[in-house]
């Protein structure tokens, strides 16, 4: 039953994924990937938040099937390549660094704040 976890958590997560960079498309146009980025960063924080507090089937629920679907390593080394192909050299660079600065303070945010609790 743990694969119905994962599946279902997922269910909710790549939706949610997809939603999120439409969202941010239609509000901030599409000269950078603001949605994959967010997307990464909140997903990073659930994920280290129930690294500390959650039991194995909620773990399996919403960290490895809602921030697995939600969250893309993909997504984003595409749209880094295409910002660089692009000739957006500047944005490329600033979409991996601000990336993986974010998205590490994000989970280390969500460790530290489940060991609050």
């Amino acid at each position: 039953m743990n694969w119905l976890l994962v599946v279902v958590g997922a269910a909710v997560g790549a939706p949610l994924r997809y939603l999120t960079d439409r969202a941010a498309r239609a509000r901030y146009g599409s000269a950078f990937p603001w949605g994959t980025l967010a997307v990464n960063v909140v997903g990073s924080f659930a994920l280290g938040l129930l690294t500390g507090v959650a039991s194995t089937r909620l773990h399996l629920l919403l960290g490895v099937g809602l921030c697995g679907a939600l969250t893309t390593y993909s997504t984003f080394s595409y749209e880094t390549l295409k910002l660089y192909e692009g000739g957006a050299k500047g944005y490329a660079a600033l979409n991996v660094t601000g990336s993986l600065a974010a998205g590490l303070g994000a989970v280390w945010l969500g460790v530290e704040t489940a060991g609050l609790w």
